[in-house]
């Protein structure tokens, strides 16, 4: 199952068919929901980036783009919200898969809440999952994983991380599997990213033969651009001398195509710059392969997300699926990798055999299938199987052009990341090409998939009551409406917090932060805290904080007890020291 010729293929097929208008298509539409893993605002071509994007563009071209679309800051909360359509907090899944014995924070989803696939099959929905799933408690936590949380089919990875050559915890329905020993796919070069596009596109063929005519909702996550830094050679040539000005010239250069685009108001200045200056950098080529390799890493995803758009189209089903993109988080300052190198590079080790899985996520100790040493360090080049690298918060001030803050904190740079929402028979086609500036949440997700569906939510899960859900459909955007929220949008992650109500955003960093208040309807770069002239509206907003945190289960939260849970600070590299499947 090679690609280079389907990606070309599947690429100009895929272009031409949006054109298109198929018959025979179902009333309901298929649902297809796309999830990258720590990219930044600015990193794909239609929010202003330099990475070659044509897949996602042309989406863009033909649905909406929103604007200010919010995840929950990090990977185990945000999927778990996505999944759910609750806050992540209310499933659970306030932090990553460790059980801090709070109700908030129990490590996994909970009996209170289903899955979208849960909500979708009961209505005739055919359900299937691919990637990156991590909103478990590892892989003996099996009722929590994705044929027990109603989907048919799954193809991917239960932990958070690893080696795009040989991920860990890989899965096919309920049993590990190796990229050797899968009895269904074992291409000649495996690379999850593609390993992932290949098994969707097997799912909608079987899909077809079996229940043509038949809604199918299908969740795709993407590890990419998670670290480590893994890419194929063809794809990191692309990208030689693009990066070679160094940080600030690409942030400008974003910033400037953002404005022009019109996925930033004319007012978005940008925000202070959050690294050394290209100038000061000792190793520029290292510095400069990074972020070859990452823009290598999306621009692969993108082949392939072309690639199951094709498959959509040969069946006649393109149309009337409505396809939603979207990111977990904001770029990924976390420096796994960068600071000190491995200490067993010369170590030898026994190859892997076809059924034995990969025991390693991340160094130290960790080893390809052919028994290399797993290399990290200053000065590694990133991109084949025996490297370990992060792309490095210099570069993540960059992908969240014009924001401030990254991945774990809830400024926009934590929070903001697009949302691209194509369907050809349900968007007013006078409105594609053009955006939806309302806020909108994750936790909407859910509820216009529901609507959509028809499905009903349920009441229970097995006796148990379920929580409802806080979130509203998208579905009037598409006509041109003006989004209705009946409530503010409210975060927290590891002491992080914020409150959106209306053009007004209140938000603290670390558990003791003093709040911050900005307007985003002229600041969306949080350039300008307006909290000392604006006391009582501070007062309101963080008492309807506090009154969330309670009803939602963010409080009481682990972040006072000792060492344990305690959030991480940029620049620290605390997920070098650990190596669990379950961590992100």
């Amino acid at each position: 199952m090679g690609t280079s010729f389907l990606t070309a293929t599947a690429t100009l097929c895929a272009a031409a068919t949006l054109d298109a208008a198929p018959e025979n298509t179902p009333a309901r539409p298929n649902i297809l929901v796309i999830l990258s893993d720590d990219m930044g605002f600015t990193d794909i071509g239609c929010y202003g980036g330099e990475i070659k994007t044509p897949a996602l563009d042309r989406l863009a071209g033909h649905g909406l783009r929103f604007t200010q679309f919010y995840n929950s800051a990090r990977c185990c909360p945000t999927r778990a919200s996505l999944l759910t359509g609750l806050y992540p907090h209310q499933a659970g899944m306030g932090h990553m898969t460790n059980n801090a014995g709070l109700p908030g924070y129990t490590g996994s989803i909970r009996e209170n809440c289903v899955t979208i696939a849960e909500m979708l099959r009961p209505a005739g929905y055919s359900t299937y999952a691919l990637g990156k799933w991590h909103v478990a408690r590892g892989i003996k936590e099996t009722a929590n994983h994705p044929l027990q949380r109603g989907f048919e089919k799954y193809y991917g990875t239960i932990g958070g991380a690893g080696s795009y050559y040989d991920p860990a915890t890989l899965c096919r329905d309920n049993t590990l599997i190796t990229p050797e020993n899968d009895p269904e796919y074992r291409p000649q070069n495996y690379y999850y990213t593609d390993a992932i596009a290949d098994n969707a596109i097997l799912f909608l063929r079987q899909h077809q033969r079996a229940t043509p005519g038949k809604p199918f909702f299908m969740y795709v996550a993407f590890t990419a651009a998670h670290w480590p830094m893994h890419a194929l050679p063809g794809d990191i040539e692309k990208y030689q001398g693009v990066y070679d000005k160094g940080y600030d010239a690409i942030r400008a250069a974003r910033h400037k195509r953002a404005l022009e685009l019109g996925v930033i108001d004319p007012s978005t200045r940008l925000s202070p710059a959050d690294n050394p200056g290209w100038k000061n950098v000792t190793n520029k080529k290292w510095e400069i392969r990074c972020m070859e390799v990452y823009a290598a890493i999306i621009d692969r995803m993108d082949q392939n997300i072309a690639r199951i758009l094709a498959q959509l189209a040969a069946t006649n089903q393109l149309d009337n699926t409505i396809i939603m993109f979207m990111q977990d988080n904001g770029a990924c300052a976390e420096l796994l990798g960068r600071q000190s190198g491995n200490r067993d590079n010369t170590r030898q080790y026994r190859p892997l055999g076809p059924d034995d899985l990969q025991p390693r996520t991340r160094p130290p100790n960790m080893q390809t299938r052919d028994g290399r040493p797993v290399r990290t360090g200053p000065g590694v080049m990133p991109g084949p199987a025996d490297t370990y690298i992060a792309c490095g918060h210099n570069w993540a001030n960059v992908s969240n052009t014009p924001f401030r803050e990254y991945k774990h904190w809830v400024h926009e740079g934590g929070i903001s990341t697009p949302l691209i929402v194509c369907w050809q028979k349900g968007i007013d086609q006078n409105l594609a090409g053009g955006f939806v500036k309302t806020p909108a949440h994750l936790v909407d997700i859910a509820a216009t998939c529901l609507d959509l569906s028809a499905a009903k939510y349920p009441a229970k899960r097995g006796g148990v009551k379920l929580t409802p859900l806080p979130g509203i459909s998208l579905r009037p955007s598409f006509t041109g409406k003006q989004l209705q929220r009946p409530a503010p949008l409210f975060w927290e992650h590891e002491g992080n917090r914020a409150v959106r109500d209306g053009r007004w955003k209140l938000v603290a960093k670390g558990r003791d932060g003093p709040w911050e208040l900005y307007d985003m309807d002229a600041d969306r770069s949080e350039r300008d805290n307006l909290a000392a002239q604006n006391k009582p509206l501070v007062r309101r907003l963080s008492d309807s904080w506090e009154q969330w945190a309670q009803t939602a289960k963010a409080k009481p939260w682990p972040w006072n007890n000792g060492k344990k849970n305690r959030p991480e600070k940029k620049g620290k590299n605390t997920a070098d020291t650990a190596d669990t499947a379950t961590e992100d």
